[in-house]
């Protein structure tokens, strides 16, 4: 097994708790379906949330999830002109087998344009 990081980000329409909790977790669960990644291989999230997101932490939606056991950390995002608004952005640390050219970064919703690079 190897250490690897898998990033992600998505957005919401509006700051509210409810918001937060269901797209930060349906980013989640994709996260760990295209990378076929188990609760038990998780080793931490950093978490960061723009500026104009302030009614929950993302990582309410992991607890939610019963990711309970693993540290999460949340922090803001930098305030930069142009950025993506309401946005929320994981960096997930798991062990996996697999090499980084296998890793599947998962960008939802409108932070797809963060990295038009990758497939959906």
């Amino acid at each position: 097994m190897s250490l690897r990081a898998i990033r992600g980000a998505t957005t919401i329409e509006e700051d509210t708790r409810d918001a937060v909790i269901k797209a930060t977790g349906a980013l989640l669960e994709e996260m760990l379906a295209r990378n076929e990644i188990q609760k038990s291989q998780l080793i931490d999230m950093i978490f960061t949330a723009t500026q104009d997101i302030r009614s929950e932490f993302p990582a309410a939606a992991a607890r939610e999830l019963g990711i309970s056991d693993i540290p999460l950390l949340c922090s803001t995002e930098m305030d930069v002109i142009g950025s993506v608004q309401r946005c929320i952005r994981v960096l997930m640390h798991v062990e996996t087998p697999k090499d980084y050219s296998q890793i599947r970064h998962v960008y939802l919703e409108g932070a797809r344009q963060l990295r038009t690079d990758l497939p959906e």
